[in-house]
């Protein structure tokens, strides 16, 4: 009787040790799911944004487009872009709000 104990308890220990392996192996890999689906949902989050942002850009091109035929997107345009000015319009420029980088190289 006393082998067939010993026999039983090895067995037995031997099940024990499988199925604690199989627990952490489990135990492991919902861990890294886990991790991953946070991960996979923070993209997910950055990208949404991303799309927002890029939607309003694309409304607000949209909008320049329609009134690129307009008289006011023309004079836009051509004040912002191309620096002109209406006949006998004085433009005073702030040097202490200028933004222009080239105007603060030659200061120096």
């Amino acid at each position: 009787m006393a082998k067939r104990k010993k026999k039983n308890v090895k067995k037995f220990r031997i099940r024990h040790l499988i199925v604690l392996v199989f627990a952490i192996y489990i135990s492991a890999t919902l861990i890294s799911q886990r991790r991953m689906l946070k991960s996979l949902n923070r993209e997910k989050a950055e990208m949404e944004s991303e799309v927002k942002t890029l939607n309003t850009e694309i409304n607000e091109i949209n909008k320049e487009i329609k009134n690129s035929d307009s008289l006011e997107f023309v004079e836009k345009v051509a004040r912002e872009e191309l620096k002109m000015v209406k006949p006998r319009e004085i433009i005073y420029i702030d040097k202490s709000k200028n933004k222009d980088p080239f105007l603060k190289k030659s200061r120096k």
